[in-house]
C-alpha cells in the first residue's frame, strides 16, 4: 500500500461553463423524472388503470429497463456524434411514447410504451450525466445536480398525486420539450479521451511532476456493477414503500406526507457528501454508507409504524443522494470522456428494473414485504463488497485514484 501524496489533476474545460452544467442538470432531472415519481405513478396505475401489484412491478421494470437500454445506446454514441442531435432524437422518442400512453392504457400496450419512453429517457439521461461528469470538480457538479434533484423529487411527489395518470404523462412530455429550448447550451463533443487521467506525482525530494496514466478497463465496469446492485435496492424500495404500508400500523396520510418531506433531507446528504469527500475521499464514506443503507431497509422487517417508516424514508433519502454523488464522481474521475459515465443510467436502470421485478417475484412467491426488504438490504451489501474489492486493487495500482475526492 502506497503512502504517497499523489493526486488527480482536474483540468478545466468547456464543461465547467455554467450553461453546460445547468443544461446537464436539467436534462438529468427530466430523464430521471419517472423513476423519481414511481411511488405515486405506481399507485395511480393500481387505482386508475386497475393494474395488479405484480403488474405494477413489471411495468415499472419496463420503464427502468428502457432507461438502461437507452444509456447503453448513449455509451456507443456520446463520444462520437453531436450530443445535441442525439438529445433531440431521444427527447422526441420519449415525448411521443409518453403521449401515446394517454390513449393506450391496457397493461400490454402500456408495458411496451413505457419501455420505449424509458429508452428515449435513457439516451437523454446518458448525455446529461456525461455532461455533468465532464466538470473538473465532479463531486461538486453531481452535488449540485442532486441538490436540485431533492427539490425536483419533492415537487414531483407533492404535485403528481393531484394529476390524473394522463396528466402525469403530459407533464413528463412537457419537461422534455422545455429542455429542447436550451439544447444549444449542450457541448457537442467530449474534451478528453476515455480512461486517461493525469496524476500529480510527488517525488522523494518534494518536487512534483504530472504523469499521464491509463485506467484499467475493469475499473469502470466494477463501478457500474456496484451501481446496479445499489439500484436493485433503490428500485424495489422506492416502487413498493408506499404499497408496503397499506396494511400496516402507519397512517396513509402520514406516509404520503413523508414521501414529500423526506425528500428535502437529501439536501443534507449533498452537503455532507461534498464535505466528507474533501476530507476522506470518495471510497471510504461510500463503503460505510452502503452498509448503513442496508440497515435502514432491513429495520422495516421488525414492523412498519409511523415512526419507523419516517426514519427509514429520511435515512434512505440521505443515503440515496450520498451514494449517488460518490458513485457518479468516482466514475467521472475514471473516465473524463463521458463515455462510461453515460452508462450510469444504464446501471441505474438495470438495477431499478431488476429491483421491482425481483420484488414482484418475492411477493408472488408469498414471502411478503419482509422478503422484499431482505432482498433490498442484500443488494446494498453486495454493492459494498464490489467497491471494497475495487478500492483495495486501486490502492496497489493507482492510489491517487483510490482516494480521490
Amino acid at each position: 500500500m502506497s503512502d504517497s501524496h499523489d493526486a488527480l489533476v482536474h483540468r478545466k474545460t468547456i464543461f465547467d461553463d455554467w450553461r453546460s452544467l445547468t443544461i446537464g442538470i436539467y436534462m438529468a432531472l427530466v430523464g430521471y423524472a419517472v423513476m423519481v415519481g414511481l411511488p405515486v405513478i405506481s399507485t395511480s396505475w393500481v387505482n386508475n388503470l386497475g393494474f395488479s401489484e405484480a403488474q405494477v412491478g413489471f411495468v415499472a421494470s419496463a420503464d427502468l429497463f428502457g432507461l438502461a437500454i437507452g444509456a447503453v445506446i448513449a455509451f456507443f454514441v456520446v463520444a462520437k456524434y453531436d450530443r445535441r442531435l442525439i438529445s433531440f432524437i431521444a427527447a422526441t422518442i420519449a415525448i411521443a411514447a409518453n403521449l401515446l400512453c394517454i390513449y393506450y392504457q391496457s397493461y400490454d400496450v402500456t408495458f411496451w410504451l413505457r419501455l420505449t419512453a424509458g429508452t428515449g429517457a435513457g439516451v437523454y439521461t446518458g448525455v446529461a450525466v456525461a455532461t455533468i461528469g465532464g466538470h473538473s470538480r465532479p463531486a461538486f457538479a453531481f452535488g449540485m445536480e442532486l441538490f436540485a434533484f431533492a427539490f425536483s423529487q419533492a415537487g414531483e411527489l407533492k404535485f403528481l398525486p393531484y394529476l390524473s395518470i394522463e396528466g402525469m404523462y403530459t407533464a413528463v412530455a412537457a419537461a422534455f420539450v422545455v429542455g429542447l429550448l436550451f439544447i444549444s447550451w449542450l457541448p457537442q463533443r467530449p474534451a478528453d479521451a476515455a480512461l486517461d487521467i493525469d496524476v500529480d506525482i510527488e517525488e522523494p525530494g518534494g518536487e512534483h511532476h504530472v504523469e499521464h496514466q491509463h485506467v484499467p478497463k475493469y475499473v469502470p465496469w466494477l463501478i457500474l456493477t456496484a451501481v446496479a446492485f445499489t439500484y436493485i435496492n433503490i428500485g424495489a424500495y422506492w416502487t413498493y414503500i408506499e404499497l408496503a404500508t397499506v396494511d400496516s400500523a402507519a397512517s396513509p396520510d402520514w406516509v404520503a406526507n413523508m414521501l414529500v418531506y423526506t425528500s428535502f433531507f437529501s439536501l443534507i446528504g449533498c452537503l455532507f457528501a461534498v464535505l466528507l469527500s474533501n476530507r476522506f475521499g470518495l471510497s471510504k464514506p461510500l463503503l460505510v454508507t452502503l452498509i448503513f443503507q442496508a440497515s435502514i431497509v432491513a429495520m422495516l422487517i421488525f414492523g412498519i409504524t409511523n415512526y419507523s417508516v419516517a426514519f427509514s424514508m429520511f435515512a434512505f433519502n440521505f443515503c440515496w443522494i450520498f451514494v449517488d454523488i460518490y458513485q457518479a464522481a468516482t466514475i467521472s474521475n475514471v473516465d473524463r470522456s463521458g463515455r462510461y459515465v453515460a452508462l450510469l443510467p444504464a446501471a441505474q436502470g438495470l438495477g431499478n428494473g431488476i429491483g421491482p421485478a425481483l420484488a414482484a417475484s418475492v411477493l408472488s412467491w408469498s414471502f411478503g414485504y419482509n422478503g422484499v426488504f431482505i432482498m433490498c438490504a442484500s443488494a446494498s451489501i453486495l454493492a459494498m463488497l464490489v467497491y471494497l474489492y475495487m478500492y483495495l486493487r486501486l490502492r496497489k495500482t493507482i492510489p491517487a485514484l483510490a482516494d480521490a475526492s
